[in-house]
């Protein structure tokens, strides 16, 4: 697998990679990341997925974060107790 773009965002690392016919997209904030994998067949290039990773979609995977983060917390609080 390697890294074939990054989409600049103030807030999340957002990398595009290229293995086996599919293109993975990776956003990572903190400990945490999600993974989106699309086939090539399915966008059209780097420029296909950066039209794709929207405003709306962000939003959605910030909000993801956001639960993560308190699924992650919690369960350190949990550890620590």
């Amino acid at each position: 697998m390697r890294i074939i773009a990054t989409i600049p965002h103030p807030k999340l690392t957002i990398s595009i990679f290229s293995m086996n016919d599919k293109y993975q997209v990776k956003f990572e904030a903190g400990p945490m990341e999600q993974t989106y994998k699309f086939s090539h067949a399915e966008v059209e290039g780097v420029e296909g997925i950066k039209k794709m990773v929207d405003d709306a979609f962000l939003e959605q995977i910030i909000a993801r974060f956001n639960e993560m983060f308190l699924a992650y917390k919690a369960a350190k609080e949990r550890l620590n107790a």
